[in-house]
């Protein structure tokens, strides 16, 4: 009889210690969905300011542009579209938001310090980290050539075109892949909740 209590009070121990583990990590994946909410709508706001000072003719020019423009981040492999995000691996989408987080460490810069894009950006890239060693679990990397990966330079400070573009491209990507980021991070949180409708 005592060893089934024994028994019994391991069981529940390791349940409630199980329960634990869940609950901080609902509660990482809800601190980083929260974060990059953030960053994505401080992008948008940002984008909309830009566009409002234009004048209509530059804000004509600058609309045709940017749908043929190439982002730094356009070199990340990353899920395109509803169906692949769906299909990717909770560590996939987290690996990639990585990426595309570590891929404005530089040019973030330049996007203004009243926001402290920078700082706010390293958080999100740090808790993003914590939250991929969780998934790990015991693995030493997703993918072993990844981690072999050059910074990235700061390629929108090298473009040869006029301020104006510049700006409009630096704010248009970053709004791109903030976006992306929310995305990845959004079904990735459902993927480790107890909600089975993920859907986008």
């Amino acid at each position: 009889m005592a060893r089934v209590w024994v028994l019994l009070s391991v069981v529940l121990a390791s349940l409630f210690f199980s329960q634990g583990a869940t609950f901080e990590n609902q509660r990482l994946f809800n601190n980083a969905v929260i974060r990059v909410q953030h960053l994505h709508q401080l992008a948008a706001k940002m984008m909309d300011d830009f566009e409002e000072a234009l004048l209509p003719e530059e804000r004509k020019q600058l609309s045709k542009i940017f749908p043929l423009s190439f982002c730094n981040s356009d070199s990340i492999e990353a899920p395109s579209g509803k169906d692949e995000t769906q299909k990717s691996s909770v560590l996939k989408l987290l690996h990639t938001s990585y990426r595309l987080i570590e891929s404005w460490e530089f040019p973030s810069k330049n996007l203004g310090n009243p926001n402290h894009i920078s700082e706010k950006l390293a958080d999100l890239k740090m808790g993003i980290g914590v939250l991929i060693e969780g998934c790990l679990d015991g693995q030493t990397s997703l993918d072993e050539n990844d981690s072999l990966a050059p910074p990235f330079e700061d390629f929108y400070q090298t473009l040869t075109e006029g301020n104006l573009r510049k700006s409009f491209r630096l704010l248009s990507c970053f709004k791109k892949d903030m976006h992306k980021v929310e995305t990845y991070l959004s079904v990735a949180k459902c993927r480790r909740s107890l909600d089975s409708n993920c859907t986008l």
